[in-house]
């Protein structure tokens, strides 16, 4: 391994100047030597450059996109190494030296940082941050945080991509930022600038012509939130925008447009629209309108007013006429991928600048982990070099400071390592998009984002002033950062409860930061609480207004158990002692999951783990939320051993010695009031540590601030879980609930129930692909299902096929006989049928002298019956598109919908078992069943006490009757979609479940492997002749039309209506 560059960690060194010329770093200029067998992800060169780049320039040319770092007000022509990513899917990334490719970089466009690639259908693109907002400075000038305002995709097609670098850079002239513009405009810019403030400073002597707006003077705030009917527009404000700015104005209701009622009707009824969307009040502050649009050709107008006033049609047909005639699905498979492409990019572009999105590029702000988990990583690499060095076994240039009392706050681990090393990836939300920069070993590239919150407040509070001090307040400095995992993410009703990794859902760690000065010491105040879904294996449909949460019924007592346990061992090591407060209703359609989760806590009784009840609506009933003061009364002793982080004059003071784990269903609204309540008290025992206490109880600026930047916070998390603001937002804004929340309380909830309900699943196929969990199979998931699977149900589910497989080779394979393959498969219960009432995942086991078909019980884990064909016995197959609905494109494509047939002759050899508890368990192929119509059958018919229980003896006869009697007999089998999940390791990196078929890119080519492997098996024997393998449709699109009845159709398509209708 390199020897990596290691300074002791003292205090960063001051920033230089925007003004000042940057020099490059030598690192830039010379491309890393990468040590043999490292990959350039795992190499560094000799200094390594920890800071992305804030300003990068992307330049079109013939061989691909270019981007070099820029530095504003840099004059001198310094030699920088290039980054080339080449035209086409999938574009390489490779570093160039200065000057390879000629180019004229005064055309370049300044970006603010790269998200990340996209790969899509017929595309790959290059998603780059074109628009930010300063949130704020982190205890520091030179450590500024900013979030995510505008995000634009560069496709990696020549022609395309110069289209859109152009629009971007003619936005970027008609603004006044210098540093968005190449040298000689930035310059004309500057001067600009220079003569505007001077106009303004002329201006300022004359307070009559001066072109500010003059506020108010006032000393106390008087309303924060909205009133219920008024909302706020801050999309004109350059400060962090507050997460109730992006509500939408609602449009005129006196408009009684036939065009606007035409285009409501197909945008809300119809997924595949022609009409030109609304404009979003937001386009001003993200690059939709920077996104390509496909070519749409233009038709002949239509004459909808008549369709709409046609007095023969019932308003079905109407709706059916307008949907077909404005927004028609796409009729070639090309055309649906080109729109459902531009359709994931916004949804993709819309995830990262809806609010939420958080990151900084300076040294020492990795806003990922706490001020505490910092300290403590340095103190344990100190250590860790201590005693290295005690055996002399430390390199002198890994050396670092020894051990001290005397800290710096804002003090990095691993500080020479780059950013994306240092953050904790649990809160990397664009790792995955990351990965060819990773790749490539592109380190200042590299920008990790954060989801969750981040606001920097200030109030004053009184005090008595003491020697050197002035003044009867001091301002007071209070930071939240809430930081919100990647695992297990999503929207509310698709993520719930816990995964087979013990990651919850909606799982938010919350910092609070508070800075004061008390005799010219500075005193750093932190202290953490975290919250997350229920650890339970449960679900909630989001198809009414208050659906009620329900334990998974396909989970056993002992899985819940042990994720339960194995989640509170994470907590705990990470957090330390854990103190869970749940503030789900006990008794009603919650009682069910939140005493099952008391159950569990306390079968385990874990050590360092402390449960406690709180029926928030109980104990809060009419609207009392004062009430939680007893909460915490009840919970004293927890505060007081829980303590806090806080360093003075340089030194830690203390620690916090483990967490809150506050939750109710949705881990949103009572969870974020609770919690609000526990950082207030937290608060004021903070203050009360350097004498600053609130002791008249008035209601102060302080409580005013800390009310708001909570109820942002809230606003925050639940935009990002749920899509509408937190129900219980006046509170946490004013300290006290009214009606007029209450009455927006029910508006917010059918605004979440119509978006979980008609919009959330695409999102959440969008949210899946872009961590990574999923591949573009999702969306051909999410057209043909309406709604898309967990990624780790996938996984879980590949684990479960597995141990079927083992399972049937177990009971199934004589020993010695040395099994080759082994598959599960789509395939109707019954042989001899390629449709059947019945469909089921049937096990297919290949050894070295017969093949297996398997029934397999998965509920009960056991063999149902099997039919074992030899070999030499079997005399084709046949191969080809198997499909068995025609309703939607997915599930008519031949590539996604492929099978085969085995036919084999009928033999002595054969042999077909049944688990039917009986020592006969074999069937007599012999004789040929008796006739339904036979007395016998009418009296097994007659006597049965239900319908699902049968005899032994009709068992094994309805078993035998499709292939006794025949001469040959065969199966059919369709594969199962092709739908890799990718899990991650402990060290962030992919992988993806060991799979024979792994390596298929679709149905027909995993067909061909098991096909071939089937074959090569029999010709091994000698079983091998012309046409033994023939290629014909095992189920055609002709044949599927005709089967599919009008009552199907009718199903489907007011199920489409239903999911797709957003």
């Amino acid at each position: 391994m390199k020897r990596l560059f290691s300074k002791t960690f003292k205090a960063p060194a001051p920033a230089v100047k925007p003004s000042q010329p940057l020099v490059a770093i030598p690192a830039a200029t010379n491309p890393p030597l990468h040590a043999a067998g490292l990959q350039p992800r795992d190499t560094l060169p000799p200094v390594p450059h920890p800071c992305p780049y804030e300003h990068i320039s992307i330049l079109a040319t013939t061989e691909g996109l270019l981007l070099r770092p820029r530095y504003p007000g840099r004059e001198e022509k310094v030699s920088e190494s290039e980054v080339k990513i080449e035209w086409g899917k999938g574009g390489k990334v490779e570093v160039l030296p200065s000057d390879a490719v000629e180019a004229d970089w005064d055309d370049s466009v300044v970006v603010y940082g790269i998200v990340g690639f996209l790969e899509l259908y017929s595309a790959s693109y290059l998603l780059v941050i074109s628009s930010r907002n300063e949130v704020g400075k982190f205890l520091d000038p030179r450590h500024v945080v900013y979030s995510v305002k505008g995000v634009t995709a560069i496709p990696l097609v020549e022609e395309r991509a110069r289209t859109v670098l152009a629009a971007l850079a003619s936005r970027n002239k008609g603004d006044r930022r210098a540093s968005l513009l190449p040298t000689e405009a930035a310059h004309d810019a500057q001067d600009a600038d220079q003569a505007v403030r001077g106009s303004i400073d002329d201006a300022k002597e004359d307070g009559s012509k001066s072109p500010r707006v003059k506020f108010a003077e006032t000393d106390q705030v008087k309303v924060v939130s909205p009133l219920p009917d008024k909302t706020f527009d801050f999309s004109d404000d350059p400060g962090p925008p507050s997460p109730s700015s992006t509500v939408s104005t609602p449009s005129s209701v006196t408009s009684t447009s036939t065009d606007n009622l035409i285009k409501a009707l197909s945008e809300r009824l119809s997924f595949w629209t022609r009409l030109p969307r609304r404009t979003s009040r937001q386009s001003t502050t993200i690059d939709h309108s920077l996104v390509e649009q496909s070519d749409q050709s233009v038709n002949e107008p239509l004459d909808l007013d008549s369709i709409v006033k046609d007095e023969s049609k019932d308003p079905e047909e109407v709706l059916n006429s307008i949907v077909a005639s404005t927004a028609p699905p796409p009729q070639t498979i090309e055309e649906k991928h080109t729109e459902l492409e531009n359709k994931i990019v916004r949804e993709c572009i819309r995830e990262f600048t809806r609010g939420g999105m958080y990151f900084s590029y300076t040294f020492a702000t990795d806003i990922t982990r706490s001020l505490q988990h910092k300290q403590e990583l340095i103190e344990k690499a100190k250590t860790q070099n201590a005693l290295l060095e005690s055996l002399n076994a430390l390199d002198d240039s890994k050396r670092l400071s020894p051990v001290s009392d005397v800290v710096d706050v804002l003090a990095e681990p691993s500080a020479a390592h780059p950013l994306w090393r240092r953050v904790d990836r649990r809160f990397w939300w664009n790792e995955w998009l990351s990965k060819p920069l990773i790749d490539a070993g592109l380190h200042p590239y590299i920008l990790p984002i954060m989801q969750g919150f981040f606001q920097i407040a200030t109030f004053d509070i009184l005090r008595e002033p003491v020697a050197s001090e002035e003044g009867d307040s001091v301002v007071v400095e209070y930071i939240i950062i809430s930081r919100r995992s990647r695992d297990r993410a999503g929207l509310r009703y698709q993520r719930r409860g816990i995964d087979d990794d013990a990651n919850v859902a909606n799982f938010v760690e919350t910092e609070t930061v508070m800075r004061v000065e008390r005799e010219g010491i500075q005193n750093v105040f932190s202290h953490v609480q975290i919250r997350g879904s229920i650890p339970l294996f449960w679900n909630q449909q989001g198809m009414a207004l208050k659906p009620a949460p329900q334990l998974n019924p396909e989970r056993t007592h002992d899985q819940n158990l042990h994720a339960i346990q194995q989640h509170l061992n994470k907590a705990t090591a990470m957090y330390g002692p854990l103190t869970i407060v749940n503030l789900a209703e006990q008794h009603g359609k919650e009682g069910q999951v939140t005493n099952a989760y008391g159950e569990y806590v306390k079968e385990l009784n874990p050590k360092d783990v402390r449960y406690v009840a709180y029926d928030f609506h109980a104990e809060t009933k009419g609207m009392k939320y004062e009430n939680i003061s007893k909460l915490i009364e009840e919970l004293e002793r927890t505060f007081e051993s829980q303590g806090y982080f806080w360093i003075s004059n340089n030194r830690i003071m203390s620690k916090q010695k483990g967490v809150f784990r506050v939750n109710c269903i949705d881990g949103l609204d009572r969870t974020n009031v609770v919690e609000s309540a526990f950082a207030r008290h937290v608060l004021s025992r903070q203050l009360g540590a350097v004498a600053l206490l609130n002791q008249d109880g008035r209601r102060t600026e302080m409580d005013v601030v800390f009310n708001d930047v909570w109820a942002n916070n809230g606003d925050a998390i639940s935009r990002a879980y749920a899509g509408t603001s937190a129900l219980k937002g006046d509170f946490t804004r004013t300290g006290k609930r009214d009606l007029a929340g209450l009455l927006n309380d029910g508006v917010n909830s059918l605004a979440r129930m119509y978006s979980s309900t008609f919009a959330d699943w695409f999102s959440q196929a969008v949210i899946d692909f872009i961590l990574g969990n999923r591949t573009t199979s999702v969306f051909s998931e999410f057209l043909n299902k309406l709604q898309s699977t967990d990624p780790r149900e996938l996984i879980r589910i590949s684990k479960i096929r597995a141990d079927a497989i083992a399972t049937c080779v177990s009971r199934v394979l004589p020993e010695g006989e040395r099994l080759l393959s082994g598959w599960t498969l789509f395939a109707p219960e019954e042989l001899n049928a390629t449709i059947g009432d019945k469909f089921e995942e049937k096990v297919l086991l290949l050894s070295a002298k017969a093949l297996y078909i398997v029934s397999y019980d998965y509920t009960l884990e056991k063999v149902k019956m099997y039919t074992r064909v030899p070999l030499g016995d079997i005399v084709g197959i046949t191969k080809g598109a198997y499909i068995l609905s025609p309703l939607e494109e997915a599930s008519r494509d031949p590539l996604q919908n492929a099978g085969f047939i085995v036919s084999w002759h009928n033999s002595q050899d054969q042999d077909t078992r049944v688990t039917s508890y009986s020592i006969r368990n074999s069937l007599d192929l012999s004789t040929p069943p008796a006739s339904p119509s036979s007395p016998t059958a009418s009296r097994y018919s007659m006597t049965a006490p239900r319908k699902s229980i049968l005899p032994l003896s009709r068992i094994l006869t309805n078993a035998a009757a499709p292939v006794a009697g025949r001469e040959t007999a065969y199966a059919a089998f369709k594969a199962l979609p092709i739908d890799p999940a990718r899990a991650r390791r402990e060290s962030g990196s992919f992988i993806q479940t060991a799979d024979e078929l792994a390596n298929a890119k679709n149905c027909k080519e995993a067909v061909d492997m098991i096909v071939d492997a089937i074959y090569q098996a029999c010709k091994d024997i000698g079983n091998d002749h012309p046409g033994f393998v023939t290629e014909a449709d095992v189920v055609s699109l002709a044949e599927a039309q005709r089967m599919t009845s009008v009552y199907a159709k009718m199903e489907y398509g007011v199920k489409r209506l239903l999911w797709l209708g957003s």
